[in-house]
């Protein structure tokens, strides 16, 4: 089972040769991976960290691209972590932009250290796979 956002292309999104900024890619990521834990979670979201993430550039994305879409699906549920695989697509065209994956930890409350997931979240996040 997989979410979907679609965010739209800013002007500020675009570098010195009008392309998407590979950095705004995780950007794009980022908005969607916390509407997807947000939802999911709840007031847990807040002592979730990212600890890995990896990225493959597929396709550039210009202006004209208009909107992308995030698909973003729950791989993997680990005692304190949690691994997503996302996908970049142009809503433009439907070509992917960029593949990632990344995994998230529940930590403690001062977000130093990993904590085990309390059971309401593990539950709700297993029921995602």
């Amino acid at each position: 089972m997989h979410a979907a956002k679609r965010i739209e292309i800013r002007w500020r999104d675009l570098d010195g040769f009008a392309h998407v900024n590979n950095s705004t890619y995780l950007t794009y990521l980022e908005e969607a991976r916390d509407e997807f834990f947000t939802d999911l979670l709840g007031e847990t979201v807040h002592r979730v960290v990212i600890r890995h993430i990896e990225i493959d550039f597929r396709s550039g994305l210009v202006h004209t691209d208009d909107h992308v879409d995030v698909e973003i699906e729950l791989e993997a549920v680990g005692t304190s972590s949690a691994t997503t695989r996302e996908r970049i697509r142009s809503a433009a065209d439907g070509r992917v932009a960029a593949e990632s994956r990344t995994v998230v930890v529940h930590t403690d409350a001062g977000r130093s250290t990993s904590e085990p997931w309390p059971d309401d979240s593990r539950r709700v996040l297993e029921a995602r796979l």
